[in-house]
């Protein structure tokens, strides 16, 4: 019974696949903001989505009416998935190291919830020199590391805990959407996996970017950086 109340507690707050659940409200929020910026911009945009998914501009973006019909997204991620929108394209490529690209040749860079998945802070400068290398204007959203609730185990204060709490917590519980990892090594890959930025990083990260709170009562839950509009 315990079990029960607590996934659909999680469905309620963190499940982006539930419609009603406040991750999806909260995205759905953050691609209205999006649009209004991308409205101010002149048609036809090549846009580059870094880790992004088809599934989430199908619903958010483009929908069933035609204003973005002129908008083209290139979705990048380590490995290539299958597309079915006219407008969308799939290609493989390192968010950390983007040379295919030349320097602004992208309109909009627009990335949700990756940079705090790429590794280290050298690797996660990494990746916001080539947003802002290969982008003329760009829209990043990444979690607050001081928000109670760590988003991706779903465990109060997690991401302050030292490696060796984390591991020991994935190796004997479920945290989140993730089910206990028996295997020490997978456990030590998943703990170390996700690095979460706090509002001074970013203003390090991107320089020239405004950002934007989102908030979840009185708490940030996280941040876009936009910049070029």
């Amino acid at each position: 019974m315990i079990q029960l109340q607590v996934n659909s507690f999680l469905t309620r707050i963190a499940d982006y696949e539930e419609t009603n659940s406040w991750s999806s409200q909260f995205r759905g929020k953050r691609f209205d903001f999006f649009k209004q910026l991308i409205r101010t911009l002149a048609l036809p945009l090549n846009i580059l989505d870094v880790g992004g998914r088809e599934a989430i501009w199908q619903k958010e973006f483009y929908g069933s009416q035609k204003e973005f019909d002129d908008v083209k997204v290139t979705i990048l991620n380590l490995t290539k998935t299958l597309v079915s929108h006219p407008n969308l394209k799939s290609v493989v490529g390192n968010a950390t190291n983007m040379k295919e690209y030349q320097d602004k040749q992208f309109d909009v860079i627009f990335s949700n919830s990756v940079i705090e998945h790429v590794g280290n802070y050298e690797n996660q400068q990494q990746m916001a020199n080539e947003i802002q290398r290969v982008g003329k204007r760009y829209f990043v959203q990444t979690p607050n590391r001081y928000f109670p609730i760590e988003p991706h185990f779903l465990f109060p204060f997690y991401q302050f805990f030292p490696l060796w709490l984390k591991v020991w917590l994935i190796s004997h519980f479920d945290l989140g959407w993730r089910k206990k990892q028996t295997d020490q090594a997978e456990a030590i890959n998943i703990a170390d996996s996700v690095r979460l930025l706090s509002k001074k990083e970013l203003k390090q990260l991107f320089p020239k970017a405004k950002i934007f709170e989102e908030k979840f009562a009185f708490f940030t839950k996280s941040f876009i950086v936009y910049e070029g509009w």
